[in-house]
């Protein structure tokens, strides 16, 4: 029996959380929403007083870091809630969609989408309010970590050697004595802007990881996760700009959307 978690089927992008049709919107295309059918449900506890305080600490500076956005750069500017100004994206699948759909008939686990989108469009922003969604215990809350890695700030570890636990541990501290690698526990990765990245992403490699705690180079350790060698059971988002998206083989992708800005 195969034990990859999955977004039910319906969940984002018909594989995260179905995304809510609106109907003021054309519904030609397919619309998806970033809520789960079991979003609201009550969230799986972890074990342990010591981890659930973790947990909630590691929610809470999710929640910090993702409640403001900013006018200008390096957060220099005036911060903004991000909850007081956010538009709703139009997210429809894409052609390329139909990549890896499983044969009627078939449950085919959908643990990887690609979302594509023009520059501007809204997706880094759009991956901050499902964060915070989530952190503010909203929406997706059988997910039970989410964690956030951009490639912008991936691409500063690019000559690091270290295990996906380790690289974890320096993105997030709190997360120590969280045992990520267990089946029972629903983890999401989010690698924003695939086409910033400057990573060596090379699927060709026969460099095999399986464990979170063997030691490789940060492109390595990537290209093992997307693969699902490495904590095969997690979920993986990414986004990109259009002409970036293809640096993910297809196969190792199970659903394509693409971000369209609602026409008011």
């Amino acid at each position: 029996m195969d034990d990859t978690q999955t977004f039910s089927h319906g969940d984002f992008s018909r594989g995260f959380s179905r995304f809510k049709g609106d109907g003021s919107i054309s519904p030609e295309p397919s619309c998806v929403s970033m809520k789960s059918d079991q979003s609201m449900g009550e969230p799986v506890e972890f074990k342990g007083k010591r981890t659930s305080t973790d947990l909630s600490t590691f929610k809470s500076n999710l929640l910090k870091k993702f409640q403001c956005l900013y006018e200008g750069t390096a957060k220099k500017g005036n911060p903004t809630l991000l909850n007081e100004i956010y538009t709703e994206l139009y997210i429809t699948e894409s052609e390329s969609g139909e990549i890896n759909r499983p044969l009627p008939g078939q449950d085919k686990p959908i643990r990887t989408v690609l979302t594509k989108g023009v520059a501007g469009i809204g997706k880094t922003v759009s991956v901050q309010k499902f964060i915070l969604d989530w952190a503010e215990g909203k929406e997706n809350q059988d997910v039970q970590l989410i964690f956030p890695l951009p490639f912008r700030e991936l691409n500063l570890m690019k000559d690091k050697t270290l295990s996906l636990s380790g690289l974890l541990h320096v993105f997030f501290p709190e997360t120590k004595e969280m045992e990520i690698s267990s089946e029972e526990y629903k983890v999401l990765f989010i690698f924003d802007g695939l086409d910033e990245c400057r990573l060596s992403l090379n699927f060709k490699s026969k460099v095999k990881l399986c464990n979170i705690s063997e030691s490789a180079s940060v492109d390595v350790l990537l290209m093992n996760l997307i693969v699902g060698n490495l904590l095969p059971s997690a979920l993986i988002w990414i986004t990109s700009r259009p002409a970036a998206a293809d640096l993910v083989p297809s196969e190792c992708v199970h659903r394509v959307t693409e971000n369209l800005l609602v026409q008011q």
